[in-house]
């Protein structure tokens, strides 16, 4: 015991930790924050033309687009920005996806550029169940049977036949809809479903193959640290969580638990709290690729580096990134995500909507199925189709899982979806392309370049592939709207 103490002692001190202090910084529940990284609202442009006036408006849909018995309807939040718009000129519409939408995206990037162009009307549409577009009162599992991509798909199809039917001169305009990361899928999907109301689409870092051990996330996510980083970092990140695992592999897990202030409630011996852990680890190190700007990857890697030992240069990182917690303590238990992810109250957050998705649609779940990444081997698919039953019910077996995703590869043709006029474009960085078209004839893979990042206005800033890319758009609108 007393080696013990003098060992885990020594490994707090180094990382700057007094044994039994308290964390006092604020930042919000951990899951939570983690999430809002991974599935933010694409980046609000910095070019903001800040005089555009943008309203904030209602659209009446129905609750089921499929169930000519069900009668209920509700109200979809949009936004429109009429600041450019001329009398039979075109409708771009930027597609919400599991975010809140707000009204900066349409008030700058390379979306209002073309928009400004073409003397656009601007909308912002913002997908049921996220943000303030609330279908049912809440989101129990019973309301929740209507949050599915082919309901909001239909949602779409109706605002955009509503907004020609009532819209002073856009009866006869082209339609051109925008999307990034799940709405760049949903801008492919509509265009598969729907292929007559829309004239062209862009489809920013857009996953197509739903899957459920989706281990190419986190295969991508180490390729990106080692490509930016150095394959140093890429080393000192896989040998500190490997020791991490070994101490719990050998009856000392205990000192993780001390090492990264971890609650009381963790149990050391649960397989369950050690994956979700884990899980939560890799994602901490997800985000910082899936958001990289320039400089970010290389300035955690510098941070990591300086460090005298992998476990100090991993176990400081991490702490820190939990230590934004308003928490006492860093409550990476199961049962902590799964009372996050419980709440069926509307709260702002959006991990509760998003899971019931994965679990009924796409899987998507980012495991350490591979030996190809550096985050080691203890966050398994059995993790999170367990999170599926125990939020959803017991229905959502292992074989109910698999059987909707077949359906939407199926639905949707995966990397074949047989649509027209739809620009394809990726991050070489983006962990998420690997679900999607990368094959060079039919989509554009920018080099250095993260999840999402080529939305925003040409810039001087750009890489020569990079505003080639947005050029290349832009020609094609032109082309869409004449």
């Amino acid at each position: 015991m007393a080696q013990w103490t003098l060992g885990v002692t020594l490994v707090l001190l180094a990382l700057g930790v007094a044994a039994g202090n308290e964390n006092e910084s604020g930042g919000g529940n951990i899951f939570q924050r983690t999430f809002n990284q991974l599935h933010q609202e694409p980046d609000l442009p910095a070019n903001q033309n800040r005089a555009d006036q943008v309203q904030t408006l209602w659209i009446e849909q129905k609750l089921d687009h499929f169930d000519a018995s069900e009668k209920r309807s509700w109200k979809m939040r949009y936004m429109l920005n009429e600041a450019l718009y001329k009398a039979g000129a075109p409708l771009f519409i930027y597609l919400g996806g599991e975010w809140t939408i707000s009204a900066g995206s349409i008030t700058g990037g390379h979306i209002y550029d073309m928009a400004k162009e073409h003397n656009g009307l601007l909308a912002y549409t913002e997908h049921r169940y996220y943000g303030q577009s609330k279908p049912l009162p809440d989101l129990s599992n019973e309301n929740m049977r209507y949050l599915h991509v082919k309901q909001a798909l239909a949602d779409l199809a109706h605002f955009i036949t509503t907004m020609k039917q009532t819209y002073a001169g856009l009866k006869d305009s082209k339609v051109i809809i925008v999307g990034g990361s799940y709405s760049a899928t949903m801008v492919t999907w509509f265009k598969r479903l729907y292929p007559d109301l829309a004239d062209g689409g862009w489809a920013s870092s857009a996953p197509l193959v739903a899957k459920a051990n989706f281990v190419e996330y986190k295969e991508i996510t180490g390729q990106s640290i080692t490509l930016m980083g150095g394959s140093a970092c890429y080393k000192r990140i896989e040998n500190g969580i490997a020791e991490m695992e070994a101490m719990f592999a050998n009856q000392r897990g205990a000192e993780v638990k001390a090492l990264l202030k971890l609650c009381e409630r963790f149990d050391v011996y649960s397989d369950l709290d050690i994956w979700t852990l884990f899980s939560e680890i890799s994602d901490l190190f997800a985000g910082v690729v899936q958001t990289h700007n320039e400089g970010q990857i290389e300035g955690v890697c510098k941070q990591i580096m300086a460090e005298s030992s992998d476990l100090i240069g991993v176990a400081k990182y991490v702490l820190r990134m939990f230590s934004r917690s308003a928490e006492k303590c860093n409550d990476l238990s199961y049962d902590a995500i799964i009372g996050t992810l419980l709440e069926s109250k509307y709260n702002g957050e959006m991990m509760r909507q998003w899971m019931y998705q994965t679990c009924n649609e796409y899987g998507w779940y980012q495991t350490s199925g591979s030996a190809d990444q550096p985050f080691g081997t203890k966050f398994p698919l059995t993790l999170y189709t367990t999170m599926c039953a125990d939020l959803y019910g017991l229905e959502f077996s292992n074989s109910f899982i698999m059987d909707r995703i077949s359906t939407t590869n199926d639905d949707f043709g995966g990397l074949k979806p047989g649509v027209k006029n739809v620009y394809i474009s990726h991050g070489q960085l983006d962990p998420w392309r690997a679900m999607g078209i990368q094959n060079e004839k039919e989509a554009t893979v920018i080099p250095k370049y993260a999840h999402c990042k080529d939305l925003s206005s040409i810039s001087d800033k750009d890489t020569a592939e990079m505003r080639a890319s947005k050029e290349r758009v832009a020609e094609l609108v032109r082309q869409w709207v004449k």
